[in-house]
C-alpha cells in the first residue's frame, strides 16, 4: 500500500492547472481557466479548473474534484492507480508501506536498463563513431543519456543479472513475448534515445538502427509511462528555455533536437514518429510560446508543416514555419557548422496562417477557373476556422494571392456551388442536419418520410426531393455531402432533431391557420384544437407524430 504521508505530499507538490493542462488546453479566464469538457461532448467552454481551490467543476455535467479524482475519470484508474501516475508524472517517488507497484518497478527497469545502454556505447566504437560523424559531441551525448543497445540475448541476460523480474520489463516496454512465452526484446543493435516525461522520469526509449534494418527509428510501444502522443522529445531538457524565451521549436527527429541544442538552440523539441496531433497541443500551450515548425524541405516534411500548421492557427497558436532547402535537415547544416544560416532561417520563419494559405492556394492551377474556384473554397474554408478578427485580417492576403475580389468573402456570398455555403439561421442548420443524415444513411429515408412531407422543407424541398429521387449528382446535394458544417447525427439524434422541427412547423401552422380567414369555423377549431391539444404535446413528451396534411 501507498503511505498516506507520501499520498500527501505529492498532493501538496502538484498544480492541478499544470495537471490537468498535461490532458487538455486550459484557457485563462479570470482567476480561473476554463476548457470545453473532456467527459461530455461541448462546444461552449463550460468545464472550470480552479488553482486557488485546487478543484474543477463542470458546469455542463457536474462533474468536479481534485487532480487525482480528474486523472482517474479520465483515464479509468482507481485511486492507488491514480496516485501512482501523477507521481510517475511528476517524477515523485511514493513510499509504500508494503511491497511496491507496477508503476515503480517499470520505472526501476528504464532507469537500470538506461545506465546499462549509455555504458554500452562506450564499448561500441561503431556507434560511437557514427554519432561523431554525424557532429555530435560527446557532450551532447551525454547530456541527452544517449546509449547503445547489443543484441536481444544480451539484453535478457543483463536483465536477469540486474534481478529484474522480464513480466516487470514487459511493462516497462523493453521486451516483448512471443508465441508460446517466449521473451525477446524490442530494441536490438541500435543507438538509444532515452524519452523522458516533462518533469524528467524516464519513461520510454527511441532506437536508431545502425544495421541497415528497414525501420530505421523505432519507439518503445503504449505502456502505463508512455504514451507518444502526448509526449515531446526532449522537452524535460528544453522547457526552461521554452518559458524563458517563449519559443518552441518542433523539428521531426531525435538527432535534429541533439543538434539544435549543441548549437544554442535549446527550445527544440520532437514528435515521437508521430505526426503533431491535437493531444500534444495541451503541452506545446504551456508557458505561451511562439510555436516555430522546424521541418525538411521534401514532399512529406512540406505535407507535415501544413497539417501541423492549420491546426495550430486554429488553434490560436502564433508562430511559424522553416523548410530546410535541397533536402537537408536541421541536423546536417548544423554538423556543417552551418548554425548562423539555421537562426537567419528560424528568424526568417514563414508565419503559419500566410503558410496555410500560400500552400493551400497554390495547390491549384489558378489559371483554370474550376480549379480557382476550388482553392477560393479551400482556402475560405480554412479561414472560417479563425476568429473573426484574425479572420478579418487576412481576407486581403488571401484575395491578393488568388486574383480576386475581397468582397467574395462576404458573409452573403455563395462563390462555389460545389460547396455551398449554406444559411447559418437555425431552422436552416437543422433541416440541412437531417438532410445531410439521409445523404449518408438513405435507410433511415422512409422512417423520416413517416412524418415529414417534402414541402415542409421549404426552400430545400428541391434538395429533399433530389435526395429521395436518388439524384446524388445534384450540385446541392453533393455541396452538403462536402460541407463539414453539418452533423451525420445517429438515428437517436436524428429523431430529436426530427422533433424539435416538427414543433416549430406546428407552431407556424398553428399561426397561419389562426389568420387564415378563408378556412371555415368548423374546420378551423377543429385544426387548432387538434394541433393545441394532441399533436404539439405528443412531440413534446417525445413521440413522433405522423404527418398532418390537413
Amino acid at each position: 500500500m501507498i503511505d498516506n504521508a507520501s499520498i500527501e505530499s505529492l498532493k501538496n507538490s502538484i498544480d492541478i492547472v499544470d495537471v490537468i493542462g498535461n490532458f487538455i488546453e486550459l484557457k485563462k479566464a479570470g482567476a480561473n481557466y476554463k476548457a470545453n469538457c473532456p467527459f461530455h461532448g461541448e462546444k461552449t467552454p463550460s468545464f472550470v479548473v480552479s488553482p486557488s481551490k485546487q478543484i474543477y467543476h463542470c458546469f455542463g455535467c457536474g462533474v468536479g474534484g481534485d487532480s487525482i479524482k480528474f486523472v482517474m475519470e479520465l483515464e479509468k484508474l482507481s485511486y492507488p492507480e491514480a496516485i501512482e501516475k501523477l507521481a510517475s508524472m511528476y517524477n515523485f517517488s511514493l513510499n509504500y508501506t508494503k511491497g511496491s507497484s507496477d508503476y515503480s518497478d517499470a520505472k526501476r527497469v528504464l532507469e537500470t536498463i538506461q545506465a546499462w545502454y549509455v555504458k554500452n556505447l562506450e564499448n561500441n566504437p561503431t556507434a560511437k563513431q557514427y554519432l561523431l560523424d554525424r557532429g555530435i559531441a560527446q557532450s551532447s551525448i551525454e547530456r541527452f543519456g544517449i546509449g547503445y543497445v547489443p543484441d536481444g540475448n544480451s539484453v535478457i541476460h543483463f536483465l536477469n543479472s540486474a534481478l529484474l523480474p522480464l513480466p516487470k520489463a514487459v511493462e516497462a516496454g523493453i521486451l516483448a513475448q512471443g508465441e508460446g512465452g517466449r521473451y525477446y526484446a524490442r530494441l536490438v543493435e541500435r543507438i538509444t534515445f532515452p524519452i523522458y516525461s516533462t518533469s524528467g522520469g524516464a519513461v520510454g526509449f527511441g532506437g536508431r538502427t545502425i544495421t541497415n534494418h528497414p525501420a530505421k527509428y523505432i519507439n518503445s510501444p503504449q505502456t502505463k509511462l508512455f504514451n507518444k502522443s502526448r509526449l515531446l522529445y526532449g522537452y524535460d531538457l528544453a522547457k526552461e528555455s521554452i518559458y524563458k524565451n517563449k519559443k518552441l521549436i518542433v523539428c521531426e527527429g531525435y538527432l535534429d533536437v541533439v543538434m539544435f541544442h549543441q548549437a544554442g538552440f535549446t527550445e527544440a523539441v520532437a514528435t515521437l514518429g508521430t505526426a503533431l496531433t491535437a493531444e500534444h497541443l495541451p503541452l506545446l500551450r504551456k508557458g505561451d510560446p511562439k510555436v516555430i515548425l522546424a521541418y525538411d524541405g521534401d514532399k512529406a516534411g512540406v505535407a507535415a508543416a501544413l497539417k501541423a500548421a492549420q491546426m495550430l492557427s486554429v488553434s490560436g497558436f502564433d508562430g511559424g514555419v522553416v523548410l530546410f532547402p535541397d533536402g537537408q535537415d536541421p541536423a546536417d547544416l548544423i554538423a556543417k557548422g552551418q548554425s548562423e544560416a539555421v537562426a537567419k532561417l528560424l528568424r526568417e520563419a514563414k508565419p503559419l496562417i500566410p503558410f496555410v494559405l500560400e500552400q493551400t492556394i497554390y495547390a491549384y492551377n489558378l489559371h483554370d477557373p474550376r480549379a480557382k474556384e476550388a482553392a477560393f473554397g479551400a482556402a475560405k474554408q480554412f479561414l472560417d476556422g479563425l476568429s473573426q478578427i484574425i479572420k478579418d485580417a487576412y481576407i486581403p492576403m488571401t484575395a491578393t494571392l488568388l486574383g480576386v475580389s475581397p468582397a467574395l468573402f462576404g458573409k452573403q456570398t455563395q462563390p462555389n456551388r460545389a460547396k455551398e455555403s449554406f444559411s447559418q439561421k437555425r431552422d436552416d442548420v437543422a433541416q440541412l442536419s437531417i438532410l445531410k443524415t439521409l445523404l449518408e444513411k438513405p435507410e433511415l429515408i422512409d422512417s423520416v418520410l413517416d412524418v415529414i412531407d417534402v414541402n415542409m422543407f421549404g426552400g430545400y424541398a428541391a434538395m429533399f426531393s433530389a435526395l429521395i429521387s436518388g439524384e446524388k449528382e445534384h450540385p446541392h446535394l453533393m455541396g452538403l455531402a462536402v460541407d463539414d458544417t453539418f452533423q451525420i447525427m445517429d438515428e437517436a439524434e436524428l429523431q430529436g432533431v426530427l422533433r424539435n422541427f416538427l414543433i416549430k412547423h406546428y407552431d407556424m401552422k398553428l399561426k397561419n391557420i389562426v389568420a387564415d380567414q378563408t378556412i371555415p369555423f368548423e374546420k378551423k377549431s377543429f385544426l387548432i384544437r387538434k394541433i393545441k391539444t394532441d399533436i404539439i404535446p405528443r412531440l413534446k413528451r417525445g413521440e413522433l407524430v405522423a404527418f398532418e396534411g390537413n
